[in-house]
């Protein structure tokens, strides 16, 4: 993909592809039924072209919109819930802070302390979070171990409190529901690789729809349009 130009070589004009790419991440559709709707608008792309537009777009509207994310607070809430990836579970870890705003994600094979850490490093590195001063977990054994690791490297502040009850993370269990949601009509991914990219996608977009990002509000599809056009440097 062209840095200056990352629609180089492609057939369609460039807001017809993130149209599609983000009615994609942003709705509970499948790719045979945004196939559909295209064509009710006169443009006709299969479905397999539809699929390659969002598994290509997808981590490059995330790295794109991170730089205009507001920051979040300190207060963390962290759990992992279960995509099926060629007809096998895999873990989603997530993590939002307490007024729902979403901190980060990370899609992992296995569910252990290795996965937790990986994790918590790529939170702490955002440009848009801030050094936790309570982290709310479940009762997953790996938690405590990789904060403690973190703890003894100084990645993590010694004062950090590590909460871990059933009950805590109930902002994080409900906001779950918006990416299950999304995944629900592909009925799963057939690689990892594919779930990887188009997971960052549905996750960035419902940043966006959250209003995290500045300038655009919560709910406000136009300021939605909008920034897809700017951070691409094409007309809206």
């Amino acid at each position: 993909m062209s840095k200056d130009n990352p629609f180089k070589w492609r057939h369609f004009q460039p807001d017809v592809i993130l149209l599609c790419v983000r009615w994609y991440l942003r709705y509970p559709i499948s790719y045979r039924n945004l196939e559909e709707m295209m064509q009710d608008r006169g443009l006709k792309a299969d479905h397999t072209t539809l699929n390659r537009w969002v598994v290509r777009y997808s981590p490059e509207v995330d790295k794109r919109s991170r730089p205009h994310l507001k920051l979040t607070n300190d207060s963390w809430r962290v759990d992992e819930t279960y995509v099926k990836v060629k007809g096998a579970w895999k873990y989603l870890y997530r993590a939002v802070d307490s007024n729902g705003n979403t901190l980060d994600f990370l899609l992992s094979a296995k569910r252990d302390a290795k996965a937790a850490r990986r994790f918590f490093i790529k939170v702490l590195s955002a440009q848009h979070t801030v050094s936790p001063r309570v982290i709310n977990v479940d009762k997953n054994a790996a938690y405590p171990l990789a904060v403690s690791g973190l703890q003894q490297q100084q990645l993590i502040p010694k004062k950090t409190n590590l909460r871990q009850g059933k009950y805590l993370n109930n902002t994080i269990e409900q906001d779950h529901r918006g990416v299950k949601r999304l995944t629900k009509p592909g009925m799963g991914f057939h690689s990892f690789h594919t779930a990887r990219r188009t997971l960052a996608g549905f996750e960035i977009m419902n940043m966006i729809r959250k209003g995290q990002v500045r300038g655009v509000a919560k709910g406000d599809v136009i300021a939605q349009r909008e920034l897809f056009a700017k951070i691409f440097g094409i007309a809206a």
